[in-house]
């Protein structure tokens, strides 16, 4: 009756500090020499419940392993945004492209920011903001 699976897994709650009430019955059967009538479809049950609670919990880890991954690239996404816009900052001459330090006074800056976001979408000079920056950014990319 003893297979490998079980051989493993009865080594594994030999180790746990705190086995659970059917942990601790199920090393107790496993562990007699001989199998009594009764003991047999009990150690059977046991082990059924076993290669359960095993199964759900490599299911979870599982499923914790995609939620992780999921917002570890979220993450990733959302820092490439910051760092494209950082580096825009960069191309405009408003941040040193080596330290990343600004080159301007930060309030200053930060009132520039303010200003930009408090003009309206339709306002011309945003076309006009759009032309330029538009026109700078293919510049760029024509550059070797």
């Amino acid at each position: 009756m003893h297979d490998e699976w079980l051989t493993t897994r009865l080594a594994y709650l030999r180790g746990l500090k705190a086995p659970s009430e059917q942990q601790r019955l199920l090393i107790l059967i496993a562990d007699k020499p001989e199998l009594s009538k009764e003991d047999a479809p009990k150690l059977a049950a046991l082990i059924r419940a076993e290669k359960a609670a095993d199964r759900a919990q490599k299911a979870r880890a599982d499923a914790a392993r995609i939620v992780n991954a999921e917002k570890a690239s979220e993450r990733k996404a959302r820092d490439h945004e910051l760092y494209q816009v950082a580096g825009l900052l960069s191309l405009a001459g408003l941040v040193d492209k080596h330290t990343g330090k600004p080159l301007t006074d930060r309030g200053e800056l930060l009132g520039a920011l303010l200003g930009l976001a408090k003009v309206p979408g339709d306002d011309s000079r945003r076309t006009e903001w759009k032309r330029a920056g538009d026109a700078l950014l293919t510049e760029r990319e024509r550059r070797p």
